[in-house]
This record gives structure tokens, sequence and C-alpha cells, in this order.
């Protein structure tokens, strides 16, 4: 299966539609509740319930997740019943197959409590489909448009070249994939004059986000946040909570992480810890509201009629 392990937990639903052609009389058994193996529509509804909780049985690169609501509605058409199911849940990773299968055991559970009744060639099985997908990426953009980010990496030991630096390369890298532009990664020793004086500097000319990485715990040298903290104009805890809430999921020392995060004029600025696990969990966690902050929030611009 695919690791999601640093996707963010969101509200996910899906919405599947399908069809399952009949005659006439057929649909009107249905309809009356005369058929001789119950009532079809109920029992339909049970079998694509109980498919939504068996789907990762069934697909082997489906995710176990909870479903945490689930409905299935039947339309008489015509020609044929029609089926749509709509599935719910706060996970990692989306629901959609769980939609799909839901329609599809219900089309055949339709499919062989009417096949006593209705000649094979004209019980066809039609149009599944995914009608509706919200959360995750498709609605929370982890991509920016254009944006410009510097990463201040503060660490003595990699700033004396005794060990390579890996927290701050793979949060640039993670920043690039999400649509910014690397204007700076420099690494600094924990020094909180030079550490200010490369912030302010970033702050002059503007670029839409700085992160540090490094110096956020409670060793006699970790400086970072008690100098950036004094640079910011607008503090934004949820940031850092949200990183620390996601972090405790998958490690029991996040919580010892001292990062803020806030606005310096019209600049992002988030401190980060200094472990590549740490960083990348952070960057993770906060990369959805960054992407909202910086391009739908429009910082520093007028937007007329609230946030799009």
């Amino acid at each position: 299966m695919r690791d999601i392990t640093l996707k963010p937990t969101t509200l996910r639903s899906a919405t599947a539609r399908g069809r399952i052609r009949l005659t006439a009389e057929g649909l009107a058994m249905i309809r009356d509740r005369r058929v001789e193996k119950g009532d079809v529509v109920e029992t339909a509804r049970i079998a694509g319930l109980m498919a939504v909780k068996k789907t990762p049985d069934w697909l082997p690169h489906c995710h176990p997740i909870p479903a945490l609501d689930a409905e299935l509605r039947f339309t008489f058409e015509d020609d044929a019943l029609a089926i749509e199911a709509q599935v719910r849940t706060i996970a990692a990773t989306g629901v959609e197959m769980e939609a799909l299968t839901a329609v599809s055991a219900a089309a055949l559970c339709v499919y062989d409590m009417m096949k006593p009744h209705v000649a094979t060639d004209a019980l066809v099985i039609d149009g599944v489909r995914l009608t509706e997908k919200k959360g995750g990426k498709s609605q929370f953009g982890r991509k920016l448009n254009a944006g410009r980010a510097a990463v201040i990496v503060l660490s003595d030991t990699v700033a004396a070249g005794k060990k390579p630096d890996t927290a701050g390369k793979s949060v640039a890298d993670g920043l690039q994939r999400g649509g910014f532009e690397i204007v700076a990664y420099e690494v600094l020793p924990d020094e909180p004059a030079q550490l200010e004086a490369r912030v302010q500097h970033w702050l002059d000319q503007r670029v839409e986000l700085i992160v540090t990485v490094g110096g956020t715990g409670v060793g006699p040298r970790d400086k970072t946040v008690e100098t950036v903290q004094p640079l910011l104009t607008s503090e934004l805890p949820g940031l850092m909570e949200a990183a620390r809430a996601f972090g405790q999921a998958r490690t029991p020392y996040a919580m010892l992480s001292r990062g803020v995060a806030g606005l310096a004029g019209n600049t992002v600025v988030c401190t980060f810890p200094g472990s590549r696990k740490g960083a990348e969990e952070t960057l993770a966690a906060i990369l959805p509201g960054l992407v909202h902050l910086i391009e739908v929030c429009r910082i520093g611009q007028a937007h007329e009629g609230g946030y799009t």
C-alpha cells in the first residue's frame, strides 16, 4: 500500500452513482415488493453498507479507515434502478473506492435477487462512476502558484562542517514541490545575532515565507524561538499547534518542540524543529495552511467579500 503516514487527516467524502437496467415488469416487482427473495431495495442497501466496511478486504491497495457515515439512495427510472452512495470519513486518505464499491455491491445484489424474474440479457449494470469528491488535497491545496521562500538552518555542528544537513534540505525540497521558489538556503550556527540579521534581511526582501530549521528545543543553545518571536507582528499559534499535534501522533517527543509561527509584516515566519523527521512532519502538517494563508487569503492585499 502507498505510504500515507505524512498525509494530514481531514474530513473527506465521496459520492458514486450507477444503474442496473431491468424490464418494466422487473422494476414494478421491486417497487411493489413482489420479489420472492425479499425487499430488493432494502437488501441492496444493506449489501452496499456492508461493502463499504469490506472495501479494504476486497481491494488490496485500499487502507482500512473508519467509515463514519454511509448512505445509499435508490431512484426508479423508466428502464433502470439508479443507485447513489455517499461515504464520509475523517482520515488521511479518501473514500472514493468505498463509495464505488458500495454502488457496485448494491447493483450486484439487485442482479442476484432479480435474475429469477428477468432475462439475463435484460439485466445490465452500467454507469458506475465517481460523481463528487471532497477533502484532502483536492479541496485543501498543497501547492502554491507562486511564492518565494528562504530556509535558514540553525546548527553549530552543521555550520562547523561536522555533519551534513538533512532537515533543512528536506524542507527546501518539500517547499519547492509545493510551488515555492527557494531563494535562499543558509546554514548558521546557533547564534541569535546572526539569525536575527538574516531573518531581517529576508524580511526586507519581502519574501512570502521564511522557515528556520533547528533551535526550537530546550538545549542551552536553542535560541531560535527567543530570536524570532519578537520579530512577529501577528502570531499564528494554530500553525505550530497543528504541527505538534500531527507529530505527537507519530512520536511522543513532538510535545517538546517550542516552535512558533506568525506574520512579520506580510511575510510568514515559521520555526521548524532540527530533526529531519520532525521538520518533514511539521511541513506536512502545515503546508495546506501556508498555501491558504499566502495564496487564498492574499496577505497584504485587498480581499473584497472575504476570503475565497
